[in-house]
């Protein structure tokens, strides 16, 4: 019999424990050791926010698997407080370090596997040291959250970061009774959104009673009144509040692999090829800590999601055991994600709008257009339909779907799927059009919002709407046309806009101007397309602007 092979996972989180277990799967007779630095395994990161917010009450919930789950079920040596200080791959050893005891081994493999994730950015600023002042990745971190929040009975929390983890925080601190502050260096929160998309999500949070601070970050902190602290903005104003969560983002750790040699990518993750070899052939890695490819646009990316790192965990297991050829690759990451704010769902998935414009500012390589959408999630006759919005990025040579976003209370995260699986298998908007979905009226609508979105960016591109954009009216000479009732245009117009409704056009077409393009709209965009319809057909150079007013009062 062969000797056993010695697979050695570094991390015990998503990527490297899915690594082990897959690999004990494929391998009976392997020694696999997992090596965790914290006290824990395979936890819920995505968790922890939910159990500072008492939603998850019970701390042994988040515990996905136990190191004797690990031991008992798949025979794996788990050692948590346990630092791996370097690789030589060369001799193809460890040099290990146990926290508890300092005791110093060195542990010899065949197969090494990198699973570092990354850590919370916790930047160099005046003060940042200072108690009450925290980061939220391990289950220890929640523990001194809530000593903090019950001990100091907290009523005030500056939240810095608008992205995932700070809108968390937010919600669930806002759940336990605490006025919460933004604080976004951006000039919006949620930044894997496009700008318009997530003005919902800030309106929402505003109307709930949070205070956003957008395009100034934190200059630094000091100790306030009392118990409190002080936050210096970077404009010089002050907040006064009980307690800091520092949410700006995360780094990759690469220490390890950078001091072993191993080639580090352009955007500073672990260069990996697609079965998530690095440059050393008995080396792999896995996880937050590796940079992989947009697979929208062929370009490097970083992609901390949790499923990502869980399927290349696998795949590492899968060419590990020999099973390369059975198996696909890695194909990329599209990085689809939801976020929950407050009972508001924020779902993407492939590259926004912005992106597009940072890496192809001339739109030569992908010549993209979009369209928006705010179908019911359900059948609005079934009760309590609510509204999302889509908006779905395309390529306007071929159609093929480069990106979507929506937001709504709910029915966005089945809708982000549905495009997910296509666009991941490149397909256009046509497949959208023409896909069949499950449909009753409490769980959707015979026109799914999906077909929808497909149609209408269909409609677009074979010609039968033509479609502009708010972004693009102010420069625009053109005669404005409000298809909504009166009683809506009276609430509230686009300035200089003449409100013919949409039951009045037919017969009102003489009182249109032939010698100018015009513009449509409606709240929606539903009843401007049937106007541009009629009037394409009666010779007027008439155009829909796509999302209704409804987006315009977020782009404005």
């Amino acid at each position: 019999m062969a000797e056993a092979k010695r697979i050695f996972i570094v991390g015990g989180v998503a990527g490297g424990a899915s690594c082990a277990a897959r690999a004990r799967r494929l391998d009976e007779h392997a020694q696999i050791v997992l090596c965790e630095r914290g006290p824990y395994v395979s936890f819920a990161n995505c968790g922890l926010p939910y159990y500072v917010g008492r939603v998850i009450v019970r701390e042994d919930d988040l515990l996905v698997a136990t190191p004797e789950v690990f031991r008992e079920r798949f025979n794996i040596d788990v050692r948590t407080e346990c630092n791996v200080e370097a690789v030589d791959p060369a001799r193809r050893r460890l040099r290990v370090r146990q926290l508890a005891t300092d005791q110093v081994e060195e542990w010899p493999y065949d197969a090494l596997v990198l699973a570092p994730g990354s850590a919370p950015i916790r930047p160099r600023l005046p003060g940042i040291d200072l108690d009450g002042i925290f980061t939220l990745w391990t289950i220890p971190d929640t523990r001194r959250i809530l000593d903090w929040i019950r001990t100091r009975k907290v009523k005030r929390a500056v939240v810095v970061g608008g992205g995932f983890i700070g809108l968390e925080m937010t919600e669930n601190l806002h759940r336990l009774g605490i006025e919460v502050t933004i604080v976004e260096m951006q000039h919006q929160i949620m930044p894997a959104l496009d700008v318009e998309m997530a003005a919902f999500a800030h309106q929402h949070l505003v109307e709930a009673g949070v205070e956003v601070e957008l395009g100034c970050g934190v200059a630094g902190f000091a100790k306030g009144a009392g118990q409190s602290l002080d936050v210096t903005l970077g404009d010089g104003r002050h907040l006064e509040t009980d307690l800091v969560i520092m949410a700006a983002g995360v780094r990759p750790r690469t220490r390890l692999a950078s001091e072993a040699g191993l080639a580090i990518g352009e955007r500073g993750g672990i260069l990996v090829d697609e079965w998530m070899q690095t440059s050393d052939p008995h080396i792999w890695a896995v996880g937050d800590a590796v940079q992989v490819v947009d697979h929208v646009t062929g370009m490097p990316a970083m992609v901390p999601l949790a499923g990502p790192a869980n399927r290349q965990g696998r795949i590492a297991a899968n060419v590990i055991c020999g099973k390369k050829e059975l198996y696909p690759s890695f194909r990329g990451v599209q990085a689809t994600s939801i976020c929950g704010i407050m009972g508001l769902a924020v779902a993407a998935t492939g590259v926004t709008e912005k992106t597009l414009r940072r890496l192809d500012p001339e739109g030569q390589r992908w010549p993209y257009a979009k369209i928006y959408i705010h179908p019911d999630h359900h059948a609005g006759y079934y009760p309590d339909a609510e509204t999302l919005t889509l908006k779905l990025i395309f390529d306007r040579s071929d159609g093929r779907i480069l990106g979507a976003q929506a937001v709504g209370k709910e029915g966005v995260d089945k809708r982000i799927d549905v495009i997910a699986t296509h666009l991941q298998h490149r397909g256009t908007v046509y497949d959208l059009e023409a896909s069949e979905l499950c449909y009753a009226p409490q769980y959707g609508s015979a026109k799914d919002p999906v077909n929808v979105a497909g149609m209408v960016a269909a409609n677009f591109l074979r010609g039968d709407v033509p479609t502009v954009y708010w972004e693009d009216l102010s420069a625009a000479d053109v005669f404005v046309l409000d298809v909504r009732t009166a009683e809506e245009y009276a609430s509230g117009h686009v300035p200089g806009a003449v409100n013919i409704p949409i039951d009045e056009l037919r017969p009102r077409l003489g009182e249109l101007p032939k010698d100018r393009e015009i513009w449509s709209y409606c709240y929606v965009g539903q009843r401007s397309y049937i106007g541009v319809r009629m009037m394409v057909q009666h010779g007027f150079n008439a155009k829909n602007l796509t999302g209704g007013f409804r987006m315009y009062t977020m782009i404005d």
